[in-house]
């Protein structure tokens, strides 16, 4: 093999052993989304592993061409003999000899080694469709944490203002101007909150070692998002215009319409095994005169061979064309598979748009309902002012509007990864997060 061939190599296996080791130095990282995108495709294992994948499919193809390399051999057939020099090993006794074979014409080997090429055309596929899940599962988890680190600040500001709510409201109990249930319904409000701020809080520690997971770390890694501004991603103008985009770019029908011309290339093979077959064959000897003395007049030291060895298959058996009818039902069911995943996607793609309006509609109630809980405070800050209405109303508005931060924050993720989804099944994702 030649050195520029084991370069890609030897990297890949590199960063295999370095996502094997990668729990000796455990930190955390902060990472932009395009930062995280590019460290997975070069370390995350599931690529990893498709990419070792995709190599092997390529070195097939020099295990399958090899009947067509010349090979050559040298050693020694020298032997006694007793009687007649009977030959060893197809070759009479020599004191040295070498031997070059090389297949010149084999059709069914050459349409073997035209799939193996397909199979490795196919793996490319394999591996850019493995690259989108990956991609999609860093945006995805991504977003999530970025929605949950604004929800802990939402939830902070929360549980502060439920906090005040709670000690006025035991204030106006102990002067006897509030019932003691008022004081319980205020504590069970803050515990409420406490436990939501706990259960944000786990859940960001999770997202961020999943993402640390995804990007190829260690399980005791984590990746915070960075602070950055980001431009908003676009998606194709209408929804008739994502279906077609998804199934022109689909490397998973790429898949299968490779695994269909492999197929047939294989079903090829199989019915060319009637044809004639062609070895280029050389051969050279160095006998010893002892060996043959006795046995021929005439005595030659250097002895050489070059010719072709033909073979006409006369009686090919039944296997043939066994093996061509099951190539031909395995392409068979290649297209049935390649209609029903041109379905599925189309029924995707039209869901994932059906989604993103769901999602949108959600995020403008809630901005609305936002824009209203914000109004109401204000109008409670100027009544306060006034002396109209009371510090602890002005609290609890307070808390209302930051859960509504909450819902507001919640609809944002679902409408962005909404958008995602749409790029993932057009094909589009990887190239907008670059």
């Amino acid at each position: 093999m030649k050195h520029s061939a084991l370069i890609p190599r030897i990297c890949l296996l590199s960063l295999c052993s370095a996502v094997l080791c990668g729990t000796a130095c455990a930190e955390v990282r902060t990472m932009t989304l395009q930062q995280a995108v590019a460290l997975a495709l070069l370390q995350n294992p599931d690529v990893l592993l498709a990419r070792l994948d995709e190599q092997k499919a390529r070195d097939e193809i020099t295990i399958v061409h090899d009947p067509f390399a010349p090979k050559i051999f040298a050693g020694s057939g020298a032997a006694y003999t007793y009687g007649y020099p009977s030959a060893i090993d197809g070759a009479a006794p020599s004191i040295a000899q070498a031997r070059a074979t090389m297949s010149l014409f084999n059709r069914p080997q050459h349409y073997l080694e035209a799939q193996a090429k397909e199979s490795a055309h196919g793996a490319e596929f394999d591996t850019a469709r493995r690259q989108e899940e990956v991609v999609y599962r860093v945006a995805t988890l991504f977003l999530n944490i970025e929605q949950t680190t604004h929800s802990l600040e939402a939830a902070g500001r929360r549980i502060e203002s439920l906090t005040r709510v709670r000690d006025l409201t035991g204030q106006r109990v102990a002067e006897g101007r509030e019932l003691p249930l008022e004081s319980k319904k205020a504590t069970l409000a803050v515990l409420r909150a406490q436990q939501q701020l706990e259960s944000l809080r786990l859940d960001l520690e999770s997202g961020e070692t999943s993402l640390a997971l995804a990007v190829g770390l260690g399980a005791a890694d984590r990746v915070q998002p960075a602070a950055a501004e980001r431009p908003p991603v676009t998606i194709p103008d209408s929804e008739q215009a994502s279906i077609e985009q998804a199934l022109a770019n689909s490397n998973e029908l790429k898949s299968l319409q490779s695994s269909i011309d492999g197929k047939m290339l294989e079903l090829k093979s199989h019915r060319s095994a009637w044809m004639p077959k062609v070895d280029l064959i050389a051969q050279y000897a160095l006998f010893g005169k002892y060996n043959y003395a006795d046995y021929f007049q005439k005595f030659q030291t250097n002895n050489a061979e070059l010719g072709a060895s033909i073979q006409f298959p006369l009686l090919v058996g039944h296997r043939s064309s066994a093996e061509a009818a099951q190539a031909d039902a395995d392409i068979a069911k290649f297209h049935i598979e390649a209609a029903r995943t041109r379905e599925r996607i189309s029924a995707d793609t039209r869901a994932a748009y059906n989604n993103l309006k769901r999602t949108e509609a959600a995020r403008e109630v809630a901005h609305a309902d936002l824009d209203v809980a914000r109004e109401e405070l204000t109008i409670l800050l100027a009544q306060m002012d006034e002396g109209r209405v009371t510090l602890a109303s002005v609290e609890a508005a307070r808390a209302t509007e930051d859960e509504k931060w909450l819902a507001y924050y919640e609809t944002q993720r679902a409408a962005e990864t909404a958008r995602l989804n749409i790029l993932r099944e057009t094909g589009m994702l990887q190239a907008s997060l670059k």
